[in-house]
């Protein structure tokens, strides 16, 4: 069993176990901290960065979602530098890929969308990239747009914790990188994929969408991944 440590969080003096992360403790203790990558039920990659946080004595920001609590850790997960930083990288998320709300399946329900109006991310300062991926419509009930992917993996990360089907995995590096299917075949011809729709659940975009759907109208299942994945810990 974990000991139990002592943090601060906020000014806010808290308990927690060792091996729980900054955002756990945080969210145990009703604090939010703005994620994209992370989803509950899902392993923690530190891949959007929206959750940096400042710690008393570090130089740097660091992931509160990867980064283990210490004793006597001091976290702040409000500032004006933290704002103006996840304001920024969520304004290179929009910059990077085409993000038109208006004519989107998740408008409305999306994450993205969500955490720009919670930021207050009425433009963005950045030149848009504009590009044109094709969009892979070959699977029977599913689609996958490359140009509404943030890359936040969760999608590959369902399917391989959850599903065990490892189906998704991502090409190219840097901007150019973008998620593709088994050897980069299209998703229709997938030998792996079981049709289960665990990825399209845990995408927080329109990216990955049930075919049928019209503009407002995908909805997610929230909390389904880690109710599979609890069940599953419990060998149900």
């Amino acid at each position: 069993m974990s000991n139990e440590i002592n943090i601060t969080i906020n000014g806010r003096e808290l308990k927690a176990r060792e091996q729980q992360t900054i955002l756990g403790v945080a969210r145990s203790n009703d604090i939010y901290i703005p994620t994209l990558c992370f989803l509950k039920g899902l392993s923690g990659v530190g891949a959007c960065r929206l959750c940096l946080v400042e710690i008393e004595g570090v130089p740097r920001l660091l992931p509160a979602c990867v980064t283990k609590v210490t004793e006597g850790m001091v976290v702040t997960t409000e500032s004006p530098k933290l704002k103006e930083y996840r304001r920024m990288i969520l304004e290179l998320l929009l910059a990077e890929r085409n993000h038109v709300c208006a004519f989107c399946v998740v408008s409305g329900n999306c994450e993205l969308q969500d955490l720009a109006q919670q930021l207050g991310v009425t433009y963005v300062r950045y030149p848009y990239r504009f590009p044109k991926y094709k969009v892979d419509a070959t699977h029977d009930r599913f689609l996958y747009d490359p140009n509404r992917c943030v890359l936040c993996t969760r999608c590959m990360r369902a399917c391989e914790e959850v599903e065990g089907a490892r189906t998704w995995n991502v090409r190219g590096r840097g901007i150019r990188s973008f998620m593709i299917t088994d050897l980069n075949q299209d998703w229709g011809d997938s030998p792996t994929c079981t049709t289960c729709g665990k990825c399209v659940e845990a995408c927080p975009t329109g990216a990955l969408a049930v075919k049928g759907r019209a503009t407002g109208e995908m909805k997610r299942k929230k909390n389904v991944l880690s109710q599979l994945s609890s069940m599953r810990d419990r060998g149900r």
